[in-house]
């Protein structure tokens, strides 16, 4: 028997389909790239903008300007609030309206800044990442509308693909329109358009520089080459020494795991191999589930290697080559440890006595879901009904710090991380997309969930 509050809010959000996907195109067409200056105008004008999507669904919102640590200005960003009983529960809905650059319109099938319908996706950078959210939370407030029964907090970040380097401060000058039991991020995504998740555990994350020095100066290849390896060679050696003959990390220190709350299902190898484009040949690195792979193992990505380019290369041997890894720790594992056990190892094996230099970079503690909470239980049982089957919840091996920190200065508060990306989204990439149909059962998901809060 269907639940008469589900066709509510679903006859709800039908009929108000339109404004949704309305304020998403629009959202995408204004260009929101932080990365061309968080203080920008067109950063003020994006914030106003979801500011009145928000005053639109009952919501005091305004936009404020953050100020960094050292005082100078920071990012827009967008508060507000709808308090409707003291004594009800208070849920603060998160999401960002920065997205990422895009480097090369030409690889897009679409113009990126123009949202554009195809096979039930709508096309636009941000339409994802994180429109979709800003979507989702507007959507969700409108649905419920008189019926709202637990106090909304808003705070739609302006610089979240900047690393967001005035959010904590801000959050610190703002405590009290932060406070409250539960914590929503929309700035992940689901199992597929069709099957709903809970993100249940990020990684955390550490950068190192890593210097390779082998000569005090270049000298010639024919010369001395042989006995004197370049370091370009060296390094390769050095990096090469942190994995097994299975492609996996192998370092003392580093800290792994099972997927948080059990896996449900393990990941598809053909459907990742197909998502990031794996050549053929290529064998997955690494042992144990797919899902563990890429949501509670560590891994060490090099994201950057000088050298001398090909085009004008001559005879000589490299005399020093610096190098950073961006190392993604197991979710409950605290980055500093990881990033000293990794520094430790890479200078305890310098190959052939080559002189090895470690610098270190950020850190970003990883989080974990709490899988047995009423809160986990409600929410899966909102997406189940929303989107007609079980969901089955996931990991992501990417990392969202601020999580953490939130719980840190807030620690009474539940996070559950929920999105409106599914695999084929492309987030950070050319041609990004939304479903519409999982958006429209991500808003219903969401309205039903605040419903069962405020019961």
């Amino acid at each position: 028997m269907t639940d008469p509050r589900l066709e509510e809010i679903g006859r709800r959000v039908g009929s108000d389909w339109t404004r949704i996907t309305d304020l998403l195109r629009d959202k995408i067409a204004l260009g929101s790239v932080s990365a061309k200056g968080i203080t920008g105008d067109h950063m003020r004008r994006s914030a106003e903008f979801v500011a009145e999507e928000l005053i639109r669904v009952g919501i005091e919102a305004e936009v404020v300007q953050s100020t960094n640590r050292d005082g100078t200005p920071g990012a827009y960003e967008v508060v507000g609030s709808r308090i409707v009983d003291p004594e009800a529960p208070t849920v603060l809905l998160y999401a960002h309206h920065d997205v990422q650059p895009v480097p090369d319109p030409t690889v897009w099938d679409t113009d990126p800044f123009v949202g554009v319908e195809r096979d039930d996706r709508l096309y636009g950078r941000g339409s994802a990442d994180d429109g979709g959210g800003i979507a989702i939370h507007s959507g969700a407030l409108h649905a419920l509308g008189d019926d709202l029964k637990v106090n909304i907090r808003v705070f739609i970040e302006g610089e979240e693909e900047m690393g967001s380097p005035s959010f904590i401060p801000f959050i610190e000058a703002h405590r009290e329109e932060f406070d409250s039991d539960l914590i929503i991020v929309a700035d992940s995504g689901n199992w597929s358009d069709r099957i709903p998740s809970l993100t249940t555990s990020l990684r955390g994350n550490s950068d190192l520089d890593v210097t390779v020095k082998v000569l005090e100066h270049p000298v010639h290849s024919g010369q001395f080459g042989g006995p004197i390896l370049d370091s370009n060679t060296l390094a390769a050696m050095l990096i090469a020494s942190m994995y097994n003959d299975q492609g996996e990390l192998e370092v003392p220190g580093l800290e792994g795991g099972q997927p948080i709350g059990g896996l449900q299902r393990d990941l598809d190898p053909d459907q990742v191999r197909s998502d990031a484009g794996v050549v053929a040949s290529y064998r997955l690195a690494g042992t144990g589930s797919l899902a563990s792979r890429l949501w509670t193992k560590p891994s060490a990505s090099i994201i950057g290697f000088d050298a001398h380019p090909v085009e004008g290369s001559f005879n000589v041997l490299a005399d020093s080559t610096r190098f950073r890894i961006s190392l993604r720790t197991a979710p409950t594992q605290r980055p500093e440890e990881a990033q000293k056990a990794l520094a430790d190892f890479l200078r305890s094996h310098a190959p052939l006595g080559a002189q090895v230099e470690v610098s270190y970079g950020e850190n970003g503690m990883g989080w974990a879901m709490d899988p047995d909470s009423r809160v986990v239980r409600d929410a899966e049982e909102s997406m189940r009904q929303a989107f007609g089957c079980d969901p089955v919840n996931k990991g992501e091996g990417g990392s969202i710090p601020f999580i953490p920190e939130l719980k840190r200065l807030f620690p009474r508060a539940q996070v559950l991380v929920t999105g409106p990306e599914d695999p084929q989204a492309n987030a950070h990439s050319p041609n990004e997309s939304i479903s519409l149909y999982g958006l429209e059962r991500n808003v219903i998901a969401e309205a039903l969930l605040l419903d069962r809060l405020g019961a």
